[in-house]
């Protein structure tokens, strides 16, 4: 039996609940995905506390399925960097399919991430498919991409509420950061996390949401 301890929790009025959601969303809409960032240094500081929200998120059975590795060392930026141009090459040359690539071309991306190496610092998530105990016997994982999925969305929220900017990067396949980062082969690349400040002049695409009627089902 787990041992049972009191709820830290706050309960808000309805007036004040609705305040803070109605704050807390605005300043989430207003977030973009970024592709120039400065070379301006992040506070480790800072992503230590965004990654600590990011490993409290819910998991299946509590096993916290998923390892976080910050890269700021410029000569590791750059391997990742070359590794992700090779694969993002192969997509773009039509491993994608052509109605991606149509549905791409909006957003002008193509097969060159400078930003890989610009921005300060790389968060590279990775999925457990297994864990290990402290005898060396393979454990198992529940629900891992759902949990790693919430992980990732505390950690942008978290990245986001502290003024910086990211950019979620997934070259498929991602194999190449076990290599590069030294990380055991239970552990699948699950996404990479390009984190900074926006250089100054920054454009972004002029997208909109869809609005909410089309997403939200009220019965």
């Amino acid at each position: 039996m787990v041992p049972q301890t009191v709820l830290d929790f706050t309960v808000k009025t309805p007036a004040q609940g609705r305040t803070d959601v109605r704050e807390l969303a605005d300043y989430l809409v207003r977030r973009r995905t970024v592709r120039d960032f400065s070379t301006v240094a992040v506070d480790p500081a800072i992503l230590a506390d965004a990654l600590r929200a990011a490993a409290s998120a819910p998991s299946g059975a509590n096993k916290q399925p998923w390892h976080f590795v910050v890269v700021q060392t410029p000569a590791l930026k750059r391997q990742i960097r070359l590794a992700a141009e090779d694969e993002e090459r192969a997509f773009y040359a039509g491993k994608a399919g052509d109605q991606w690539l149509d549905d791409l071309k909006p957003l002008a991306t193509d097969a060159d991430k400078p930003f890989l190496e610009t921005a300060p610092a790389l968060i590279a998530v990775f999925l457990e498919r297994y864990g290990v105990d402290a005898d060396g016997e393979k454990t198992k994982n529940y629900y891992m991409p759902e949990s790693v999925g919430i992980a990732c969305g505390f950690l942008i929220a978290a990245l986001h509420q502290a003024g910086l900017a990211t950019l979620t990067h997934t070259p498929s396949p991602m194999g190449f950061l076990n290599q590069i980062l030294d990380r055991p082969k239970r552990e699948r690349p699950y996404l990479l996390l390009v984190v900074g400040y926006p250089a100054v002049g920054t454009q972004v695409p002029d997208i909109q949401r869809k609005p909410l009627d089309e997403t939200v089902s009220w019965r």
